[in-house]
């Protein structure tokens, strides 16, 4: 018989049509995945990149989402126990602008725009058993396990044998 803990909430914030490359943002959200909520908030907050303080807006915006849902909802969210499950940067719209060039031409370049979406989740308390899908994908995971392959004689030595029996023929 398996405990069924209840299911994780996740508690999401985005910042839409923001003026970066998704690839510029990334390189902050890639810092603060995994990581407990207040130690992200550190790490964003002394973050030099020009995107950074876009980034802790949305963070605490997904924590104080998670904070009024858990009060709104009646729910046992822990904030202090929050980490970021997921921070990424989409593409938006990109914006076409037109760069003088030399002898009256027009180059054309676009400027990128982000949507940033940050998801905070609660860690699982090591107390609570883990999940019947957990559980069920571990043993998946046992059942598929590849043996190793049986060993093949090598063609060589057959060979090696006809050759030796001609000889002894001659």
């Amino acid at each position: 018989m398996a405990k069924v803990a209840e299911k994780t909430r996740e508690f999401r914030a985005e910042a839409k049509f923001q003026r970066t490359s998704p690839q510029k943002a990334k390189l902050v959200l890639d810092l603060i995945k995994g990581l407990r909520v207040e130690q992200a908030i550190n790490t964003v907050h002394f973050n030099n990149k020009r995107i950074a303080p876009v980034v802790e807006k949305v963070l605490r915006s997904a924590i104080q989402n998670a904070n009024y849902l858990s009060q709104e909802q009646g729910l046992d969210v822990d904030v202090d126990n929050l980490y970021v499950k997921s921070a990424v940067a989409n593409e938006g719209p990109r914006m076409k602008r037109i760069r003088p060039a030399p002898m009256g031409r027009a180059f054309r370049y676009q400027r990128r725009l982000a949507h940033i979406v940050v998801t905070v989740a609660e860690k699982n308390k090591p107390g609570v058993a883990a999940t019947v899908d957990e559980s069920a994908a571990a043993a998946a995971v046992k059942k598929t396990a590849k043996k190793t392959a049986a060993k093949k004689a090598p063609a060589k030595k057959a060979a090696a044998k006809k050759t030796a029996t001609k000889k002894a023929a001659k």
